[in-house]
């Protein structure tokens, strides 16, 4: 049995830290100052992604249908394996079209200390015949966490509620309050949809780790399952894992990218996918999600949706 713990944090306060998530090492950190070492020790946390409380519409691939209000703000049921990736898109694409859907894909950022920070909410601007109107939306953080022991999930609601994340904490930043939280058994997910599928992508969640100078880890290629002629073909980023007053490079396959999948297991590449793969998979690292291809039965038409998605 392999179970997940998915988490829904509220910020309170403006996040100094990464742009493009929470990373998945500031969660790791943050959870294991408030368990017991050995627990902490067997803790692998997700990145973190930003999702705005706003009314929304479920996808077509998920379980369930209609217009739900806030969706954004709370966690819905997990009951098949596109369900869990909702919140894991950066565009938003469950948000209404009536929503300001430009302006909430666009991360507000206030400047603190010199540092630029997200805003922990997004004030539209108020109308000339409307000035005392203003539609506020609030931000919160979607994260999972999995354990080497299923048996030590659930983590009590003590233990995630108040942390804090990203820098400044000190002047009380990155605050947090817990909002919602659901252990997940992946195992018992409907897969149908990729098992009715002959043909696939992969879309990269989280950078996929290549060479680090973490101790004590090996560089690799690109899986020989990703339908990528060559390296070069890939938009590369480096990211940084920081440990205490160490700071160590990585370079990685940037997210938001597509792939091809030439494997031959799809359903056990994303059922290990979603608990990460790679060398820093434990931080955050190594992300995927495998889609099947709509009505076409070749490789050729998943190579062609890479085309025009790998250099976007």
């Amino acid at each position: 049995m392999t179970r997940i713990q998915q988490v829904m944090w509220e910020l309170e306060m403006d996040y100094i830290g990464h742009l493009y998530y929470v990373t998945g090492n500031a969660i790791y950190h943050a959870v294991g100052q408030q368990l017991a070492s050995e627990t902490a020790q067997a803790i692998h946390a997700s990145h973190g992604m930003f999702v705005p409380g706003q009314f929304g519409t479920f996808p077509a691939e998920h379980s369930q249908s209609g217009i739900m209000p806030y969706l954004g703000s709370s966690l819905a049921d997990v009951d098949a394996y596109d369900d869990l990736f909702l919140f894991r898109d950066p565009s938003h694409s469950w948000l209404l079209d009536s929503r300001p859907r430009d302006a909430l894909n666009v991360h507000p950022i206030r400047t603190q200390h010199r540092q630029p920070g997200l805003a922990h909410e997004t004030i539209m601007g108020r109308p000339e015949d409307h000035r005392k109107d203003a539609q506020t939306t609030n931000w919160y953080v979607h994260a999972y966490l999995h354990p080497d022991d299923p048996d030590v999930l659930p983590l009590d609601e003590a233990t995630l509620d108040g942390l804090q994340f990203g820098g400044q904490r000190n002047y009380g930043y990155g605050m947090t309050r817990l909002k919602d939280t659901q252990v997940v058994d992946l195992e018992a997910l409907d897969y149908s949809r990729l098992r009715d599928s002959e043909a696939y992508i992969l879309e990269v969640v989280t950078p996929y780790v290549l060479r680090s100078e973490y101790p004590s880890t090996n560089d690799v290629d690109v899986p020989w399952w990703w339908s990528v002629a060559e390296e070069s073909q890939l938009r590369h980023r480096e990211e940084k894992i920081v440990e205490g007053e160490d700071v160590y490079r990585c370079e990685t396959v940037d997210h938001g990218q597509v792939v091809g999948y030439t494997g031959d297991r799809p359903v056990a590449t994303a059922k290990n996918a979603i608990t990460r793969l790679g060398s820093h998979s434990k931080y955050g690292f190594g992300e995927l999600r495998v889609k099947p291809v709509k009505g076409n039965s070749d490789e050729g038409a998943a190579e062609e949706v890479v085309d025009h998605s790998v250099n976007v």
